[in-house]
């Protein structure tokens, strides 16, 4: 077991956004689901927590009522490595719902927010040319879904 572990709590879609989000990341699983009893205030064998795995890292969910929505204050951000992972997770996250936002940000289905972002954007952001650095930089403001080869190009001052 892992020292520290992310719980999300849902409104009742808690056992739906785990079956979502392990289908989504390749290197996931279900874990744990544990059902109200009869002491529980929400109706017995409802799901009260699920336990799942998303690249190797825990996560909880659980149905803790309406009380608390999600918001980008916290968000999740998925490292990819080429344009083909940035519009696979874009696509997967926005399906039944989501939510676009900008710079790569987006919210899915549930309210979460993700950031898809390409491994690329540190190197160029942290250029030790503030020209070059600056191009990305607006460039990126100007994006919903992050695009590789338009930071690129802006990067190589060609855009």
């Amino acid at each position: 077991m892992q020292k520290l572990t992310t719980c999300l709590w849902f409104d009742g879609q808690a056992e739906e956004a785990v079956k979502f989000y392990t289908t989504i990341f390749k290197n996931s699983k279900v874990g744990k689901i544990l059902r109200n009893g009869k002491a529980n205030l929400d109706p017995e064998g409802t799901v009260l927590t699920a336990s799942f795995e998303l690249e190797g890292r825990e996560f909880l969910a659980l149905n803790g009522g309406p009380h608390y929505k999600f918001t980008p204050a916290t968000s999740f951000i998925i490292h990819c490595e080429n344009q083909e992972e940035v519009d696979y997770y874009w696509e997967k996250l926005l399906e039944g719902g989501g939510r676009e936002s900008q710079c790569g940000w987006l919210d899915d289905k549930f309210g979460v927010a993700w950031q898809v972002s390409p491994t690329i954007l540190p190197k160029l952001l942290s250029d030790p040319d503030p020209v070059k650095a600056n191009r990305v930089m607006e460039a990126m403001m100007q994006m919903v879904k992050l695009d590789i080869k338009k930071m690129q190009q802006a990067y190589d001052g060609k855009i």
